[in-house]
């Protein structure tokens, strides 16, 4: 039996597509990699990802996990492997509204978690552009971070346990739903951001919390970034830590937003330099139950902290919501970012990370140097503000010949600040380069023996993370 027949017999012959049938696993979101797998298997259950990840190692075929597709660094590239897809991986296996978690498999789609949630008034609080498509193995793989990283941090913080295929069809059970669990090493953490080069999750016990009883977001703009964080620490001064999301977007990103989506309303009658995106979520009746006038307390703590500062000059300008159309509105102007990275061409996406009141310097000099180096080099930013993780896009005016060397540096400036190259978006192939210049060699070797200890044919997602051969380091 070819190695096709025996994935057929352990799946069923239609969800083993070759061909025309695998076309959506031949690229990526963003169209920069593509590759023909030699199929795509989607398995529908723990035991079919087993039996698949065993007759692949019997056959010496490469095995890449597949989610929602939606990474930007390339970790689900698949030429001439097995793309295992978690689609079929859909159960949410139970909530718990007491215990506050939720017990899903790995194919569930974030919104889709979300609403569960909400169901029962809770929330699952990652969330970011890709929510509709992007599947609960996939944030795990990566540990995404997205908006509200400020208030409850990223994935890995999130999840209390995981279910786990390992290299050798072994099924590795560390499901505990437990704040505290002190027996032994955290394997859990050993997985969550692997992008599946140690093995396939296939399951995770998430936490909820309260879902908030209102919001108040607003769109400010502010004459300078550290201006801005002035504005995040008087919020959450004023709000006892409740502010959820703190986005920075300068005025160049509104101009390209002008230019790809002339329909999307702007915030401001006019252009600013600098604006940040806040929102803050009440969970205690007292915050959230409107006054005799009808004013909602925690919008009324909003307006007056953007009221005293725009009094003093330290804000300049400011669009509340109203409601809760007008609030999705708002979102719907920081969650576009990805639409209009990818419409600008094939760019070299950073994704850093330095502390917060760093954030400034690291903008000034990143378009300092890159300008120096390139005059024609175009850029967009978006950053995460609250947490100090920027995402800048760039176009090197000669293309693919200077990626590189723009990478670099990028990644100078990043580490003279005392920041990480990777934030939230993983490392696929897009930043191993990066990984063999600026990861401490120790802890690259240690990476190495992990993953030929748990991996030793380098079979699972080979390439990505690591540097060196089949990504296994030295």
């Amino acid at each position: 039996m070819t190695l096709l027949d025996t994935l057929a017999g352990i799946v069923g012959p239609a969800h083993v597509l070759t061909g025309d049938d695998a076309a959506p696993f031949r690229r990526d979101w963003t169209g920069k990699y593509c590759g023909e797998p030699l199929c795509a298997v989607r398995p529908g259950s723990t035991a079919e990802v087993s039996a698949v990840v065993r007759a692949a190692v019997d056959a010496g075929v490469p095995l890449v996990p597949v989610a929602g597709n939606t990474g930007l660094m390339g970790g689900t590239h698949a030429p001439g492997a097995v793309a295992l897809s978690v689609e079929r991986l859909t159960a949410i296996r139970d909530i718990r509204p007491a215990a506050r978690i939720a017990v899903v498999e790995a194919g569930v789609v974030l919104a889709q978690l979300h609403a569960a949630a909400e169901a029962r008034d809770l929330v699952f609080p990652l969330t970011f552009g890709a929510k509709g498509s992007a599947r609960v193995g996939g944030v795990l793989g990566t540990n995404a971070g997205g908006s509200n990283v400020l208030r409850y941090g990223s994935t890995r913080g999130l999840c209390l346990g995981l279910e786990v295929v390992l290299p050798d069809g072994r099924v590795l059970d560390t499901m505990a739903e437990l704040a505290k669990d002190n027996s032994g090493y955290d394997l859990r953490d050993l997985f969550i951001g692997a992008e599946g080069t140690l093995g396939i999750i296939t399951a995770a016990v998430l936490k909820l919390f309260p879902k908030p009883l209102a919001y108040a977001t607003a769109m400010v703009a502010v004459p300078s970034v550290g201006e801005a964080l002035v504005l995040l620490n008087r919020l959450q001064e004023a709000t006892g830590g409740a502010v959820e999301a703190f986005e920075y977007m300068p005025g160049s990103y509104f101009g390209a937003l002008a230019a790809h989506m002339p329909q999307m309303r702007q915030p401001f009658k006019r252009l600013h330099d600098h604006a940040v995106m806040v929102e803050v979520g009440a969970t205690a009746p007292r915050d959230a139950t409107p006054g005799p006038d009808g004013a909602v307390p925690v919008q009324a703590y909003l307006e007056e902290v953007l009221g005293q500062m725009i009094e003093a000059g330290a804000a300049l300008d400011a669009t509340v919501a109203r409601s809760e159309a007008q609030r999705r509105a708002i979102w719907a102007l920081r969650e576009i970012a990805g639409e209009l990275t990818v419409a600008g061409g094939p760019s070299m996406l950073t994704d850093i990370s330095v502390p917060l009141d760093r954030v400034e310097t690291f903008l000034d000099r990143a378009y300092a140097a890159l300008e120096a180096d390139d005059p024609d080099v175009r850029h967009l930013v978006v950053s995460h503000l609250g947490d100090g993780n920027v995402h800048l896009a760039i176009w090197p005016s000669e293309g693919v010949a200077g990626h590189e060397r723009v990478l670099e540096i990028v990644e100078d400036i990043t580490a003279d600040l005392g920041g990480s190259f990777s934030a939230e978006h993983g490392i696929g192939l897009g930043k191993r380069g990066a990984m063999a210049r600026r990861k401490d060699p120790v802890a690259l070797d240690v990476m190495g023996r992990i993953k030929a200890a748990l991996d030793p044919g380098g079979l699972m997602n080979p390439g990505k993370v690591l540097p060196g051969r089949g990504g296994m380091s030295g």
